[in-house]
């Protein structure tokens, strides 16, 4: 018998809640094994629960709409809802038989270039969307899960089914999730026929993780069309499996680097295609400085996400050499940061920000430090900068 896992809180909880007091529906989008379906389970457990991925409720689904939701109360959650697209056109009906009465659907879906679209379509103005991706260091350090070494916490990723419990191990899990999961998903949306091109694809993406996105350069290496590979890219993106770092342009100037970087959501993935599976190898390997990068930038890009905001991320780069790793932006007001895999620090890692800050300071956050954010241990404040290991940079980012 297995054994049970544990629930981990989610720092969305309560806007899930709130948003099910205000919507008829409530979509909960995001990579696959993110979290959605316990997280719905368990905000509303007593709800209705029917999953699509099941063939027999699926077909139901697809071939008697009546009769489907004849099973269900009002309120009802709904996995993976993209497999049904009439699903959606017929909760529009119901909702607005209802007068649109808020909390009657919580919907998944992992789909979201599907899904989206057909949200739109159907329940505008119906429905919240909310991103659900696998845990942020600060959800993991709220639960009291003790902090992992850096490199054996770029090795294992985020994902929920790696915590709360579990013993399952990180190489297994992650090729089993790109076996069964991303290549299932990303080719039932691109109609991808050779698996082994979509796997160097995918494994040259993780070899360029933190560099500036070429696309002439991934079509020569994969032999195939410059369109081809923005399309992948394009539906990476969407089912959160990769995000790209747009660059920050002052209007000024034109001597800047104007393409964004690419990075994996989780660092776990990242670390499988890229074959290393143990910390002992992580601390050899030349990509773990931007391994390490991707992991902050995530994290910055899950705290706005667990609290129902939009990203507003960039980095910044100059023809010189000028650069910053990443630039928060709130009201429009940059606070940056410089990102290093180092346990110790110096003025030289502080040195590029402090020019840009110099440079462009009419665009800074008056009420915000900027820094470093390494591996080190201890908070620090260092040429009226702010230095703070990685574990805790979530709450510099926060709104």
């Amino acid at each position: 018998m297995s054994t049970p896992r544990l629930y981990i809180p989610r720092a969305l909880e309560s806007t899930v809640l709130r948003l099910s007091t205000q919507y008829p529906v409530v979509t909960l989008v995001g990579p696959r094994q993110s979290g959605k379906t316990t997280l719905a389970r368990h905000l509303f457990a007593d709800w209705a629960y029917v999953n699509l991925e099941d063939p027999q409720m699926r077909m139901l689904a697809q071939e008697d709409l009546n009769g489907f939701f004849s099973q269900f109360s009002e309120r009802v959650v709904i996995d993976e809802a993209q497999h049904v697209p009439l699903l959606l056109s017929k909760i529009q009906v119901l909702v607005d038989e209802r007068g649109q009465r808020p909390g009657q659907f919580i919907l998944t879906g992992s789909q979201e270039v599907h899904l989206h679209g057909m949200l739109s379509q159907s329940l505008a103005g119906r429905v919240a969307i909310v991103t659900v991706m696998p845990f942020s260091l600060k959800e993991l350090a709220h639960a009291g899960h003790p902090p992992l070494e850096r490199d054996e916490q770029l090795v294992r990723g985020f994902m929920p089914r790696l915590y709360a419990g579990s013993t399952l191990d990180t190489a297994e899990y992650w090729a089993g999730y790109v076996a069964t999961y991303v290549q299932k998903d990303i080719k039932a949306i691109a109609s991808v026929q050779d698996e082994l091109q979509f796997h160097k694809f995918l494994t040259l993406l993780a070899g360029r993780i933190g560099s500036l996105l070429n696309y002439t350069s991934l079509a020569n290496d994969l032999g195939v069309a410059q369109k081809t590979v923005q399309r992948w890219v394009s539906l990476l993106v969407s089912s959160h499996i990769v995000f790209l770092l747009p660059a920050w342009t002052p209007s000024r100037t034109s001597a800047i680097v104007k393409t964004p970087k690419l990075y994996f959501c989780d660092s776990g993935l990242a670390s499988y295609l890229l074959r290393i599976e143990g910390a002992q190898q992580m601390v050899r390997d030349p990509l773990r400085g931007n391994l390490f990068e991707g992991m902050v930038v995530a994290e910055a890009m899950k705290t706005a996400l667990n609290a129902f905001r939009r990203p507003d991320l960039s980095f910044f780069r100059n023809s010189a050499g000028l650069e910053v790793d990443l630039l928060v932006s709130r009201q429009r007001q940059l606070t940056g940061y410089e990102v290093k895999s180092g346990e110790s620090f110096s003025k030289d890692q502080l040195s590029n920000l402090m020019e840009f800050e110099k440079r462009y300071s009419e665009y800074l956050d008056p009420s915000r430090r900027g820094g470093l954010i390494y591996a080190g241990e201890g908070e620090h404040l260092f040429l009226e900068h702010t230095v703070t290991p990685y574990q805790r940079s979530g709450a510099l980012f926060e709104p």
